[in-house]
């Protein structure tokens, strides 16, 4: 196999091709950021190695959604991809002592983490999945604006401006609230013609605490393909503590890691605040929690990851939640 590191960026893709590990023999190539870059970067690849699209594993690290055309023309041409968590690399090339950061050294240690290290394939979502990011990721931003728009109504109220910008921002709040109301029907509509895609949000919805757009949400994660546990779905969520000790003068509080999707980890929050009150699971661990002596916070946090794992359950066993406590009855 040959390992081929790409980092992505909005224009351009610059890439290392690793001949031999060992001897840390390379060949390097930036080509631009489209369909025909990669067309151009498989024939380059082929050119220098020697073998096919399916004797290549590539690397990439997700940006935004700059990495996606491309991860998915590869997987589609035959290439074994496998798409890195930016918090994993950064320890890979901590462990290796590298310490300057450019596209080109970025590419050559992404290569290095294809050979060294098991990574997972890469596989790219169903369509309708894409699709409903693509909604979601809309929807998102149109709530953004429409926040920003009240928050300038009740400044310019308070402010006593005069009535032109009244009226103007008024006006700006009634289009982001019909955009709102038009996307959030898209959505409703674009999971009810894939009845796959139903079942599955209706499962999600049987767990007490988890609404339309948490599980709206979990599904477009659940559907990455990466995970192959809850823990690791957690993990990818930032919802892991970690610890900081070291002999007996460093003593932090273990925190959150926050990596991964923050609109997902808010979105668990508030959920995990209901479920500590409605879903019988979450409230027992929360409540076990608190009398151990937990602080309220990490007792909730621990709830946040319960929650991912009756969502990962319900998902994988395509069947509606049962509390656990009463399957112990």
């Amino acid at each position: 196999m040959i390992e081929l590191g790409i980092d992505v960026s909005k224009a351009k893709l610059d890439c290392t091709l690793l001949l031999d590990v060992n001897t840390l023999r390379c060949r390097s190539k930036s080509v631009p950021n489209t369909l025909e870059g990669v067309k151009a970067l498989l024939q380059w690849t082929e050119r220098h190695s020697g073998g096919g699209p399916e004797q290549v594993r590539a690397a990439l690290e997700p940006t935004g959604v700059y990495h996606e055309a491309a991860a998915l023309a590869l997987h589609e041409a035959g290439v074994h991809v496998f798409v890195v968590n930016p918090a994993q690399l950064r320890d890979f090339a901590k462990g290796h002592a590298v310490r300057t950061k450019t596209d080109a050294k970025d590419s050559l240690v992404l290569a290095l983490c294809a050979a060294q290290v098991k990574l997972i394939p890469w596989q790219p979502a169903p369509v309708e999945i894409r699709e409903l990011r693509a909604l979601m990721s809309r929807l998102d931003a149109v709530e953004g604006e429409l926040r920003a728009e009240l928050n300038r109504q009740e400044k310019a109220q308070i402010a006593a401006d005069p009535a032109l910008v009244l009226r103007s921002i008024a006006q700006a709040i009634s289009f982001w609230q019909a955009e709102r109301e038009r996307l959030q029907r898209a959505i409703e509509e674009h999971i009810d013609r894939h009845p796959g895609l139903k079942s599955e949000q209706e499962r999600l919805l049987s767990i007490p605490a988890v609404g339309e757009k948490t599980a709206n949400r979990m599904l477009c994660m659940l559907h990455s393909g990466q995970f192959r546990s809850a823990s690791q779905l957690a993990a990818y969520l930032g919802l892991v503590p970690v610890e900081h000790q070291s002999g007996t003068s460093i003593r932090g509080r273990p925190r959150l890691s926050k990596a991964g999707n923050a609109r997902v980890r808010a979105a668990l929050y508030m959920a995990a605040v209901t479920a500590i009150r409605h879903n019988p699971d979450v409230r027992a661990l929360y409540e076990r929690l608190l009398t151990r002596g937990k602080a309220k916070m990490s007792a909730l946090c621990a709830a946040m990851r319960k929650l991912v794992h009756i969502c990962f359950g319900v998902f994988k066993n395509a069947q509606p939640y049962r509390p656990q406590i009463d399957r112990l009855a």
